[in-house]
């Protein structure tokens, strides 16, 4: 599992939460996501979640494989925000 591309936002919603970056995954060499969006919660948390078609999420994470996707983004972002000092 990998982060394939990540693209910084640092984008305000209107809910109060930051979106922090958008990130491709590769599950494993059958699977790829697209466009992910790892958000700073208000309280602070961070979570990842999959882009929606309409109003519905086109995919969900188990509790670990959040968590584990989570990891992952961050990991991106802080690199992407150390290449861009």
């Amino acid at each position: 599992m990998r982060v394939l591309y990540a693209h910084k936002l640092d984008e305000t919603q209107r809910d109060g939460h930051v979106c922090l970056c958008t990130v491709d995954v590769e599950l494993n060499e059958h699977v790829r996501l697209y466009a992910l969006r790892l958000l700073r919660m208000r309280d602070g948390n961070h979570f990842l979640f999959a882009p929606n078609a309409g109003k519905r999420r086109t995919a969900t994470f188990s509790p670990a494989m959040s968590a584990r996707l989570t990891d992952l983004a961050l990991a991106a972002y802080d690199a992407a925000n150390d290449n861009g000092r």
